[in-house]
């Protein structure tokens, strides 16, 4: 429901206003004077401001300068009992939507505010655009844990649970959590990203909930934190648990009750928002060592999404190769290259540490420096880099296992990658582990890898 503030010293026209609004389907709240009603902007998230230009204390352009300075998304419509040609033109120069005199056109206040209202929303779905041009890439795979990652995403969309999204730096977390904002029913509101370990500790705080004019040195005016920016959207917390412990605090309290102060403020402001938060560390063990509070993940980690490192990924590869052969390919060329089949299985048995992004960052290096219409093996291992040439290098994964545990799963890991590469051919796989095909099929119904072809 949207919300409208109407200033103005008259009961009887805050009565007939609220009446006629109430009727339209608006939430309406009213002031008498300037300063009641910037008490009442600091605590709500008001949509469109009336306001009479004759007023106690404070009159109403000047009250209309400070709101541009302070809420410039708010439109102000201004009213006069007094009106004329020259103070309609300073009031419109200065911001205002409109000018109206008094006794108002019922019809003609209803038209304007829906107006104004059309315009509010125009500028917060430009917004929404401007944010989703950030989203440079789509969601490719078909693997079976990319597969699990989609589900999960398409179950948690239509909610408001939060999401917890963990990964390693490079999987595409921030693409996740892209792609539950546009599936759910916030899709045309904001999408607010916070990247938390970019921000200083000092300046996380003021980032999040805003600050007051004069809060501290540098504060030269009031200024929206993200949560605020957020309202009605969806809120990203990137790296959150690279916040400080007293930020994690702050946020704690700040999602159970989607209440806040700015900073040097005592008034406490109401948000709707959805909260999304993504990290590359290993959470248990961050709570272990003191450094994340258990509360906070309980709160976040609603919904958890972990999205697979590439490596994990063996038969994704080539599509991502595809995409990104086609979003990197020079103008001049009619058709995107494409990588041979050496290349192809040289490329399967690298370890990919920087996961997607080192990916895409190969094959635009690949299409700027290299002429070849099909990338040879010697090609992608030059471009891989001499320090990445040796294959798999992965930290060891089995640090916490049993021998016995940690040879089955380094051997069914060998097998899955190995199939990949020659793309589930027992004959070929099995002469290049240097075993039998018998051999070979026993141990695929031992650890119940699923066969391709």
């Amino acid at each position: 429901m949207k919300k409208i503030l109407v200033i103005d010293d008259e009961p009887g026209i805050r009565t007939v206003l609220t009446d006629i609004l109430t009727d339209e389907g608006y939430r309406v709240l009213v002031a008498g004077d300037g300063f009641e009603g910037f008490r009442i902007l600091a605590e709500q998230t008001i949509n469109l401001v009336i306001l009479d230009v004759w007023l106690p204390n404070m009159g109403g352009i000047d009250i209309l300068k400070k709101i541009k300075e302070d809420f410039s998304g708010i439109e102000v419509i201004l009213i006069s009992g007094h009106a004329n040609i020259d103070l309609a033109v300073k009031a419109v120069k200065l911001g205002a939507f409109d000018f109206l005199e008094k006794p108002l056109s019922l019809d003609k206040v209803v038209t304007l505010i829906q107006n104004a209202l059309k315009l509010e929303e125009l500028r917060t779905e430009n917004r929404s655009l401007k944010a989703t041009l950030y989203q440079e890439d789509d969601m490719v795979g078909k693997s079976s844990s990319m597969d699990q990652v989609k589900e999960r995403i398409r179950q948690s969309a239509a909610s408001d649970a939060k999401v917890l999204i963990t990964g390693e730096n490079g999987t595409g977390k921030e693409l996740v959590a892209r792609e539950i904002h546009r599936l759910s029913e916030r899709r045309d509101q904001p999408f607010v990203e916070v990247n938390c370990a970019a921000i200083p500790d000092a300046l996380l705080e003021s980032e999040l909930f805003g600050h007051e004019k004069g809060a501290f040195t540098g504060a030269v005016s009031r200024r929206k934190g993200k949560f605020e920016m957020a309202h009605r959207g969806t809120l990203f917390l990137d790296e959150v648990a690279d916040m400080s412990l007293s930020a994690q605090a702050k946020v704690l309290r700040a999602i159970q009750e989607l209440k806040f102060e700015r900073v040097g403020s005592e008034t406490s402001l109401s948000v709707d928002v959805r909260l999304l938060a993504a990290t590359n560390k290993d959470i248990q063990e961050e709570i272990k060592k003191g450094r994340f509070r258990e509360d906070l993940f309980f709160r976040l980690n609603v919904v958890p999404i972990h999205v697979p490192p590439l490596r994990q990924r063996g038969e994704d590869l080539l599509l991502l190769i595809d995409y990104f052969m086609k979003k990197f390919q020079p103008p001049d060329e009619a058709d995107p290259r494409r990588v041979s089949a050496e290349a192809l299985a040289r490329l399967k048995l690298y370890n990919w540490p920087g996961n997607i992004r080192e990916l895409k960052n190969f094959v635009e290096r690949i299409n700027i420096m290299s002429d070849e219409e099909e990338i040879s093996v010697e090609t992608a291992e030059y471009f891989l880099g001499e320090s990445q040439k040796s294959p798999i290098q992965d930290a060891s994964p089995y640090d916490q296992m049993k021998l016995a545990e940690a040879k089955d799963e380094f051997e069914r890991d060998l097998l899955v990658r190995r199939l990949e590469v020659f793309d589930y051919n027992i004959s070929r796989t099995a002469q290049d582990l240097g075993i039998y095909p018998s051999n070979l099929h026993g141990k695929i119904r031992k650890y119940g890898i699923e066969t391709k072809k």
